[in-house]
């Protein structure tokens, strides 16, 4: 019990939609530390990795230089954006040294051009499509605008893989006929709230409206997502608050504010409706189970996506206070349990910790008119 309390005291309280992170210097050395821990460690290592031939047969250093610790290849990617995240945040930190090296470690220009190389051999289509893919153009848009001499050459180096996974998502996006609603890795509506993070951020007018032109085809006309049937046994995402999430990114507030009475209309409108009456915290029952431990992640991405949502919301919609509440009923049911205890979920939890603690991409809401 003394170990949870102290972790949460990790945590700062803010008010809603502060503008400063609601995370402590003490805390982001530590989810840095997981980070750190990881990013060059290769091994345990599950690789998505087709076959050609005995030659494809070789050690994940070999087939992804720059991105082949913390077990998985999006795995990596996003603890590289944990890394300049928090480095670009607290310059001044212990763990900054650390974290430049690492990133120092890793960007280079000799390595991006074999991950690109990688990416590029046939057969490889639908690698990490789309959540790595989208992690690394969040990874990108961190690095663009961290304003450092070193993060700009970080960011020179990452541009050539940069331009292929933004390219590979353009060519797939026109072909896709449904959305992807598991959640897990495929599902559609996180990436492409990242995604379109990384075209506002990048000014990428094409990629903005592949989006809008998907949020209309697969999104613009549902309604009564069963949120009650949420979530499956290993979700680490939401389908329906991940689909809002990203609506609220697209559409204007108040037009966002009559889509969600449609979609989701059992948020409660009573500020003090306490989570567990609408939308309780997921149950994680063993945290040493790669897949069981994926409901930790689902309780912190759903701390995000409410946030998110009500932040989409005009600001006197009686909604807020609601979700804003089940968000942080989330967040208190995940936080203590980031801890790096088990690889399983040490190697990743973190930056969902980080993403939640620092607001995400905050300010990546539709236009206000």
């Amino acid at each position: 019990m003394q170990r949870i309390a102290t972790l949460l005291a990790l945590v700062v309280a803010t008010p809603a939609f502060a503008a400063a992170p609601p995370l402590s210097a003490d805390a982001a050395a530590r989810f840095a530390q997981l980070a750190l821990d990881c990013v060059q460690r290769e091994y345990p290592n599950k690789i998505s990795h087709v076959l050609a031939g005995d030659a494809d047969a070789r050690p994940p250093r070999e087939l992804t230089p720059v991105f082949y610790g913390c077990f998985d290849w999006h795995s990596d990617v996003h603890g590289h954006w944990l890394l300049a995240r928090l480095a670009r945040r607290y310059p001044d930190a212990p763990f900054a040294a650390p974290a430049r090296a690492a990133l120092a470690r890793s960007l280079t220009p000799a390595g991006i051009a074999a991950e690109v190389a990688y990416l590029d051999t046939p057969g490889r289509a639908s690698f990490e499509r789309p959540y790595g893919l989208a992690w690394l153009l969040a990874l990108a848009a961190e690095l663009r605008g961290w304003d450092d001499p070193d993060a700009r050459a970080w960011s020179a180096a990452l541009a050539p893989l940069e331009r292929a996974a933004a390219a590979r998502l353009s060519a797939w996006l026109p072909k896709l006929a449904y959305p992807i609603r598991t959640g897990e890795h495929n599902q559609t509506a996180f990436s492409f709230g990242l995604v379109w993070d990384w075209a506002l951020a990048t000014g990428d007018a094409s990629m903005q409206a592949l989006l809008r032109e998907k949020a209309a085809q697969f999104y613009r006309r549902d309604r009564n997502c069963p949120l009650g049937f949420e979530p499956s046994g290993e979700d680490f995402l939401s389908p329906c608050l991940a689909e809002a999430d990203f609506l609220r990114r697209v559409l204007a507030p108040r037009e966002f504010q009559a889509w969600l009475g449609g979609f989701l209309p059992g948020i409660p409108r009573r500020a003090s409706a306490h989570a567990n009456t609408w939308l309780a915290p997921g149950i994680v029952t063993d945290r040493s189970d790669p897949k069981l431990a994926h409901i930790d992640g689902l309780n912190l991405s759903r701390a995000w996506m409410l946030r998110g949502i009500a932040r989409g919301l005009p600001p006197g919609d009686a909604r807020r206070g609601a979700l804003e509440r089940a968000a942080a009923d989330h967040a208190d049911a995940a936080l203590p349990a980031v801890t790096g205890e088990h690889y399983e979920g040490g190697h990743w939890l973190g930056t969902f910790a980080v993403y939640l603690l620092t607001g995400g991409s905050a300010g990546a809401s539709a236009p206000t008119s």
